[in-house]
């Protein structure tokens, strides 16, 4: 496997960043219900990073959205394509994301994100990012709370809360598991909140992280692990299950 290296012109430091992250916002699209649950694909996607060598790995798994059975996975592993900044964190990891789902021949049809969309500070997270490059339907599904108020969701698989900035509801604390702590969904592109639950519950028989991310994460670290060289290809390498 060979390295994706930072696209010409990639943003270089926060101004930049922040730049485009404002246009490409204004390009969200939040009327949309988005695709019904358990019909045509989701595609779960995460990376990993290799702090060493600054690398990032990153894996899309391409998932029946009624069996949860795989469809197909790619994987691609890039430079780290910008530096750690809170809320901009889509930058380090967007052009090897995109190389891992170039790869893939299968629809992806929905995209799950391990992180937010619209819960973030300038309602432009990951979700809402790929989404937005894609022109996909998106949805963040995160494991761990951003910066905004919530109370704890009844105990019951099912049951949620809002997650509030300003008295706006940006996202929600979903029990995917009873008496689990939950996780926290935010719309990305082109889908409804109510959908976007319904879609996480559906990911999650049997355990608390929608399938889609579990297998997204384990064949991401597995990427990790190949060896790679140092010269540009096409992007991300694909195995059809």
């Amino acid at each position: 496997m060979t390295i994706i290296e930072i696209p010409a012109g990639w943003p270089a430091d926060e101004t930049a960043a922040l730049a485009v992250q404002r246009e490409l916002r204004g390009r969200l699209v939040r009327d949309e219900e988005g695709p019904p649950v358990g019909e045509g694909h989701v595609t779960g996607l995460d990376v990993a990073y290799d702090d060493e060598r600054d690398l990032v790995a990153a894996a899309a798994v391409v998932l029946d959205a009624r069996t949860l059975e795989v469809v197909e996975e790619a994987t691609a592993v890039g430079r780290v394509s910008f530096p750690y900044v809170p809320g901009l964190l889509a930058f380090r990891e967007i052009p090897t994301v995109l190389a891992a789902l170039d790869a893939l021949g299968a629809d992806p049809g929905l995209l799950v994100c391990d992180g937010y969309g619209l819960a973030h500070p300038r309602r432009f997270g990951l979700a809402s990012h790929l989404g937005v490059l894609t022109g996909r339907p998106s949805v963040g599904v995160a494991k761990n709370p951003f910066a905004f108020a919530h109370e704890q969701p009844g105990p019951a698989r099912g049951d949620s809360s809002p997650l509030l900035a300003d008295g706006e509801e940006v996202g929600r604390a979903v029990r995917t598991r009873s008496r689990v702590k939950p996780v926290f969904v935010s719309v990305g592109h082109r889908i409804s909140l109510d959908r976007a639950c319904a879609h996480t519950l559906h990911l999650t028989p049997r355990y608390r992280i929608p399938e889609t991310t579990r297998r997204a994460d384990s064949l991401c670290r597995r990427a990790l692990a190949e060896p790679v060289g140092e010269r540009p290809s096409p992007p991300g390498t694909s195995e059809s299950l």
